[in-house]
């Protein structure tokens, strides 16, 4: 018999070790993330076979950047199930829980980042956020088109760079949708960790600085600068980050995992072949929990109308049909009128942020048009300046 029930503190080392077990993870850096759980007010959810912890999932509250808003968002990790209890419903059963209290808490919005995509389209889930990782060869000076600004740049401790950081990172959020509020503690222990697993023989995090934004990077012996976090206000700023991290003496690349899908220096660069998109990838995968909440609360490009027919098997009380007005004043609400659209609510919260396309959707028939022109109309009322970007993997 398997009981879902709250994961104790007591437990926070099973934890740990259960997700070293599901994720294939060494256990190097175990003891940086049994202590990491331990101040955190995450919801930690287990599935318990007698004294066995068999699964377990954990909900951070923490804020989303949408178009428009911030909300209060479930970020979903460490869910996990032990191979010996596969197939049993357990996942099922704790990711229900996740969606209830969620609902109790009024957290309208969750997330997750996907080892198996396949998996959580089931739970209502969507593919909201893609991100590319970029190169650039340094062996040569890198030629910029856009001049970059010329305010002089700085480095900053990284034992107190966060108080820096933050109004730089907090004002280019409520920018470009998707990406997390940051705490003191998120700076410290992911942003800026003194050594990081993922990146082994990689130098503690460097900061550069210049009033309009910033660059964290790592440095390698065999000549890669690793880059952490950029953030930049203008493109100038940015060419001025990019033209630093590049000139760097000692080194021949430069490396960025992760960079929004519309980054600007592909295009900034004299040259296109040094600077190579090396990586496309799916980010963030988006649960609307409360879906009128969340389309009230995001801004919308668009005065429009519509009927939207929506199918959430997980989370009944977002079934049916909603009156979506978009605009300066938007509002959602029940109504008994024909549809325009019908979708689930995995494939609404796959163009929530403005990064996907309903056309896209609707040319390989998951989103019916009931109103010719509703999914064009949709689709620009959703639109965003900048495509929706998280660099926290939580």
């Amino acid at each position: 018999m398997i009981e879902i029930r709250e994961i104790p503190e007591a437990d926070v080392d099973r934890m740990v070790d259960l997700a070293g077990m599901v994720f294939h993870a060494g256990v190097e850096d175990a003891d940086y993330e049994r202590d990491g759980w331990r101040p955190r007010r995450a919801g930690r959810i287990g599935a318990y076979d007698g004294e066995v912890l068999a699964g377990q999932l954990a909900s951070m509250p923490l804020r989303l950047a949408v178009p428009g808003a911030f909300l209060d968002c479930s970020a979903v990790t460490f869910a996990g199930v032990l191979p010996t209890h596969r197939r049993r419903g357990i996942l099922t059963s704790m990711i229900d829980r996740m969606h209830a209290d969620a609902v109790a808490a009024g957290r309208p919005v969750a997330a997750l980042w996907a080892s198996q995509g396949v998996i959580y389209g089931r739970y209502g889930f969507g593919l909201a956020t893609r991100a590319i990782s970029l190169e650039i060869d340094t062996s040569r000076p890198l030629g910029l088109r856009t001049v970059p600004d010329p305010e002089p740049l700085r480095l900053v401790d990284a034992a107190y760079a966060a108080e820096v950081l933050d109004p730089l990172y907090t004002r280019a959020l409520a920018e470009r949708p998707g990406g997390l509020v940051r705490d003191s503690e998120w700076w410290t222990r992911s942003i800026l960790r003194p050594l990081d697993p993922g990146a082994p023989g990689y130098s503690g995090p460097r900061v550069v600085v210049h009033p309009g934004g910033y660059a964290v990077y790592r440095a390698h012996e065999d000549g890669t600068i690793r880059v952490v976090d950029l953030v930049a206000e203008t493109p100038p700023v940015e060419a001025a980050l990019w033209g630093y991290l590049a000139s760097i003496d000692l080194t021949s690349r430069v490396q960025a995992p992760s960079r929004p899908v519309d980054d600007l220096l592909p295009y900034m660069a004299a040259d296109p072949d040094q600077v190579v998109i090396k990586h496309d990838y799916g980010a963030l995968w988006l649960r609307l929990v409360d879906v009128p909440a969340a389309l009230r609360t995001r801004s919308w490009a668009t005065d429009d109308t519509f009927v939207l027919e929506v199918a959430d098997d997980r989370i009944p009380a977002n079934e049916g049909r909603w009156r979506l007005t978009t605009g300066a004043a938007p509002a959602c609400d029940r109504t008994a009128e024909s549809p325009d659209l019908t979708l689930s609510a995995a494939d609404l919260a796959a163009v929530y942020l403005g990064g996907n396309r309903l056309a896209a959707l609707a040319r390989v028939g998951v989103v019916t048009e009931h109103t010719p022109g509703a999914v064009t109309r949709l689709d620009d009322a959703l639109t965003v300046p900048l495509a929706p970007y998280i660099n926290d993997d939580f």
